[in-house]
């Protein structure tokens, strides 16, 4: 298998909510849907650290829920780790790891260690593979002296370094990373993407997906890029790629994604 993920004109449609007085007023009136995102080709590679870049609204976060099996999609297909996502939707989840900018599903009252035990129970780890797995990974992102502080006690740098011990506790083959650097001060984000580079795609070997709405986080950053603009894949490629499509080698990746999405992507 070359590629870890591969979609196919994967499309997904959400019928707007309606108000109580509209329904009211209006029983039998169908709405019109609300294009998420449409027809998104992609292949990534296995052991690559891919990036959609976009502003809030793109389709970042709907195409991660969709490749992780949250929501279905309304057309199209995919395959994550060689599963397909409708087909084998239990061996996808087995196979990946989901990292949130907002994690908010963690037990705020109880401690650290304490919610990735919980965890490493729902993985089905055994309480000795659940111990080795704790120690290796929070002494892998620094965060063993904080394991008996209570989750509501703790940064937001320490929290989101413990929403990435958790993905990583089922040895994910896929991990995908939805703005994580978002409410992370410049330091903290700096020394995460580090450790992402570093340790989870050159040491590791894992496929990573990295969402940002952060153009200049990614210019030093990610093997290769897609710019998502209104639910659609604009370009994909490296960075000298993008800038060759503009014809200019020197462009920043903000005057890149300007210049892409002013031209539709053409």
């Amino acid at each position: 298998m070359t590629y870890a993920i591969e979609t196919y004109q994967l499309t997904k449609e959400f019928i707007p909510a309606r108000s109580l007085y509209q329904l009211i007023l209006h029983p039998f009136q169908k709405e019109k849907p609300t294009l998420a995102i449409n027809n998104i080709n992609l292949q990534i590679r296995r052991g690559e650290l891919f990036c959609l870049v976009g502003p809030n609204g793109a389709g970042k976060t709907t195409l991660l829920k969709i490749l992780s099996c949250l929501i279905l999609p309304t057309k199209g297909k995919a395959e994550v780790a060689g599963y397909d996502i409708l087909r084998e939707e239990e061996k996808v989840k087995a196979a990946i790891g989901l990292v949130s900018g907002d994690e908010r599903s963690f037990y705020w009252r109880l401690t650290l260690r304490q919610n990735l035990y919980f965890f490493a129970a729902l993985y089905n780890l055994s309480t000795l593979q659940a111990k080795k797995k704790i120690e290796e990974l929070t002494s892998l992102l620094e965060i063993t002296s904080q394991l008996d502080k209570r989750f509501q006690e703790c940064s937001t740098g320490i929290k989101q370094r413990l929403a990435i011990v958790r993905s990583l506790l089922n040895n994910p083959q896929v991990l995908f990373m939805d703005e994580p650097t978002k409410s992370l001060d410049y330091t903290t984000a700096r020394n995460l993407r580090n450790f992402i580079k570093e340790r989870l795609v050159k040491e590791q070997r894992k496929t990573i997906v990295f969402t940002t709405h952060n153009l200049s986080e990614v210019e030093n950053f990610a093997q290769r890029i897609a710019i998502m603009y209104q639910g659609e894949v604009k370009a994909c490629g490296t960075l000298k790629d993008l800038s060759d499509k503009i014809n200019s080698p020197k462009a920043t990746m903000k005057e890149i994604y300007a210049q892409i999405t002013n031209n539709g992507g053409s």
